[in-house]
């Protein structure tokens, strides 16, 4: 079956402006250096306009239900409170439109959108830190992941908070198009062209100064990111931070949410991902980002991306 590239960003009274103009810059925005093979985009509501938006912003809709129905992917930007009911109507529409195929996207609190039409049973889902309570309260018997950025379950996809959306946003252009498209997409956005899924959403408090003031990681991890392809044991780091190994510990879950041996595996599996895309060859990565081993790095790369090494640079390789 041809792909539908039809992509419809839903709006409704009490719009999120945020959430719906990041729909609208990634799949609205004119793209003439892509040519015909991109999205079309259009607006949906189910009610009647113009539709209030937050900032005092009002929003004509393009169409209604018949938009949905032929939709590839639909968006929803938010929802306009964790409290506000989703109409039957709406439900109906989007399970209509997911049963013929559809892709259905949640930014932050959309996902209590997709939760009403009952399109989360079976799934994993997330929302933003700040949702995610009420969301568990009102739906026990979903599958929430709490602190990550955004869920890959095919056709139905959440994202967090509200920059998250933007992840995600690419995450698709990249599932679509391949890493160059979504590459440049992310440059004339001025944001990273990709951060994983699984990174966390927030951290819980900043890293206290040091002496000479700013972050006691920062100059360890700029040393550990221009040399991934030495060896970086947890006792190396914390000598290179001037810190204990437990003190390390504390401070890369308190700045980055994650464990030091997450954090450099992660380093060098979007290394790796950088160096496949540029079409180099496998060994060479394995060595340039210090996996240790071929073997190493075909496990723990495709633990984190879903493929392997030489998979992924035949998928999306920049180079002929």
């Amino acid at each position: 079956m041809p792909f539908n590239d039809r992509v419809v960003v839903l709006a409704y009274d009490g719009l999120c402006t945020f959430e719906f103009g990041c729909a609208v810059e990634v799949f609205a925005l004119p793209r003439p250096e892509f040519g015909a093979d991109w999205y079309r985009c259009a607006v949906a509501s189910l009610e009647p306009g113009p539709l209030r938006a937050q900032g005092g912003i009002r929003v004509m809709a393009d169409g209604g239900a018949e938009l949905l129905r032929d939709a590839g992917t639909i968006i929803i930007p938010g929802w306009r409170g964790v409290e506000e009911p989703v109409p039957e109507a709406l439900c109906a529409a989007l399970r209509e439109a997911h049963g013929k195929g559809a892709r259905i996207l949640s930014l932050c609190s959309g996902a209590f959108v997709l939760a009403a039409a009952g399109l989360l049973e079976g799934r994993r889902a997330t929302t933003h830190w700040r949702y995610f309570p009420a969301l568990a309260a009102r739906y026990p018997g979903l599958t929430l992941v709490p602190d990550v950025l955004y869920v890959d379950e095919g056709s139905v996809l959440t994202a967090a908070g509200s920059a998250a959306g933007l992840d995600l946003c690419l995450h698709l252009i990249r599932r679509d198009f391949g890493a160059q498209k979504a590459n440049a997409v992310a440059r004339r956005l001025v944001i990273p062209p990709q951060r994983q899924g699984g990174q966390a959403q927030f951290v819980e408090r900043p890293v206290p100064p040091a002496r000479g003031g700013g972050s006691l990681l920062a100059p360890l991890l700029d040393r550990v990111r221009g040399s991934l392809m030495e060896e970086w044991d947890i006792a190396r780091m914390a000598s290179t931070a001037a810190l204990s190994p437990r003190g390390l510990h504390r401070h890369f879950r308190a700045t980055l949410g994650q464990s030091p041996g997450a954090w450099l595996l992660a380093e060098r599996v979007a290394q790796a991902r950088a160096l496949l895309e540029a079409g180099r060859p496998v060994q060479l990565v394995t060595e340039a980002c210090g996996f240790g081993s071929a073997l190493a790095m075909r496990q723990q790369f495709k633990a984190a991306v879903g493929v392997t090494p030489s998979a992924y640079r035949a998928r999306f390789s920049l180079s002929p």
